[in-house]
Parts: C-alpha cells; sequence; structure tokens
C-alpha cells in the first residue's frame, strides 16, 4: 500500500514583545531564537504598545494614550498615538528594586538577612504607595546578621512603605519626564484619559493614589494588568498591516 504523507508543519508567523530600551544587539539575539525555534516571520513590538492594545486603550486613534508597565527588573512607559509610539523610555527601577529596598530595610533597621522570595511576600501584603486604610504588620523570619541564628520580627506597613518611597518616587519622575516630552495636542488628550498600569510591580498596594497625586492626572488599573502585554501581543499578531510602523524585523536592523 502507498504511504501518505502527513500533514506538513507550517512554520508560523511571531510577534514577540520587548522592552523599548533594548539594543540592537538583543533585539537580533531575540529574533534569531524564535527563527531557531521554528518561527517563519519574527516581528517584534514595544511592550508598552503591547500593554495598551491588551487594554483597549485607543492607540490606533488620533489621541493620546499613556501606558505605565511595572515589570520585576524594568517599567516601560510610553505616550501612544496612531499606532505608534510618540514618546517612551524605559527604567530599571521596577518590582524587583522594590524588593531590594525591603530586603536592605530589614538588614538594616531589623539586623535581619531575608531572601528575595520573603521580600515580596512583604511587599505584596504589607507594601504600599500610599497610606493604607488600615495600616498591617507582618511577621518574616530569615538570618539574623549578628548571631548567624534564625529570627522572626515583626514590620509595619508604615515602615514598608517608607523602605519603597525611593522607588517609587522614581518611577513617578521617570513617568513627568515623558509627560513633558510630549505635544501638547497630546498633553491635553491626558488631562481627561490619564495613565493606565498594569504589570505586576503596579499590584503594590495603593500605587495608582501616589502616582495620582504626584502628577494630578488621573490613574486606573488596566484590566487583568499581569497578561496586558500577552493579550495585546495575540491582537497586533492578527492585525500586523496596522501596526507596521511600529513592528521591528530582522530587515531592520
Amino acid at each position: 500500500p502507498k504511504v501518505q504523507d502527513g500533514p506538513r508543519w507550517v512554520k508560523p508567523r511571531v510577534v514577540i514583545a520587548v522592552p523599548v530600551g533594548i539594543t540592537a544587539v538583543e533585539r537580533r539575539a531575540v529574533i534569531n531564537a524564535a527563527e531557531r525555534a521554528g518561527a517563519r516571520d519574527v516581528y517584534l513590538i514595544p511592550e508598552p504598545m503591547a500593554a495598551g492594545v491588551g487594554c483597549d486603550l485607543p492607540v490606533t486613534e488620533p489621541r493620546g494614550s499613556l501606558i505605565v508597565d511595572i515589570g520585576g527588573g524594568t517599567t516601560e512607559i510610553a505616550v501612544l498615538s496612531l499606532a505608534g509610539i510618540v514618546t517612551a523610555t524605559s527604567l530599571r527601577i521596577a518590582g524587583d528594586e522594590m524588593d531590594d529596598e525591603i530586603r536592605g530595610h530589614l538588614r538594616r533597621h531589623h539586623n535581619l538577612m531575608i531572601g528575595e522570595g520573603s521580600a515580596e511576600r512583604v511587599k505584596l501584603t504589607i507594601g504600599s504607595a500610599w497610606p493604607m486604610d488600615e495600616e498591617l504588620s507582618y511577621v518574616v523570619s530569615g538570618r539574623d546578621s549578628v548571631t548567624g541564628l534564625p529570627r522572626s520580627t515583626t514590620v509595619t506597613s508604615i515602615e514598608i512603605r517608607e523602605a519603597l518611597a525611593h522607588p517609587v518616587r522614581l518611577i513617578c519622575e521617570a513617568i513627568r519626564g515623558q509627560l513633558e516630552l510630549a505635544p501638547p495636542e497630546i498633553s491635553a488628550d491626558l488631562v481627561e484619559s490619564g495613565l493606565v498600569l498594569v504589570g505586576g510591580g503596579s499590584l503594590l498596594h495603593k500605587l495608582p493614589e501616589a502616582i495620582e497625586d504626584y502628577l494630578g492626572l488621573p490613574v486606573r488599573m488596566g484590566d487583568d494588568p499581569l497578561t496586558a502585554v500577552a493579550r495585546g501581543t495575540g491582537v497586533v499578531l492578527n492585525k500586523l498591516e496596522i501596526f507596521k510602523d511600529v513592528l521591528g524585523t530582522e530587515e531592520d536592523l
């Protein structure tokens, strides 16, 4: 009997979200990795644009949208309009930096060494960027930096907020810097629309209130902030022609 050939696997098109500050060498490495994995065509989209699309912001319309994506290693800030980026920056201050500040605070003020996971739990449980409706406390365990023995101590949301004040202020200042670069007509749009927060770092309690107080603009959380970039990347894959001006390809390198 004649053997039938099985179905041929068609190499897919791939859209990958990358930080706005990525270098040409890093872009090349991302594209090469995707091609080795079997991709036919590889497109790179800036993470803020993907996040804006994922949050269903009017990024293709002739008005401005401001998106702030606070991840683990970087904070991506961008003003978007007409399916393009008006101004953007990538700040290496984000969730990981907040965790480091908490670890430093425990080491300096409580002589307690804690790991990255413990610091993140403290941040998510009692960390905040603005006074909470009810201040909280949390028992954290680690190694005593003097005796070297295991020990626990109690920390409060007030002292953790003070420890996080520096990275929060740097993020606010970076957002302000991008607002100052936006054209006047775009700035007028943002007075009404404000900014949208996404990313794991945006889950810090009361962060919208702190940014709103600093900038004087309305701030809201994006829907399902942890998956905004992934959702937006999927939408862009199905609308490549609309976003062609902001997509990077191998030919651009």
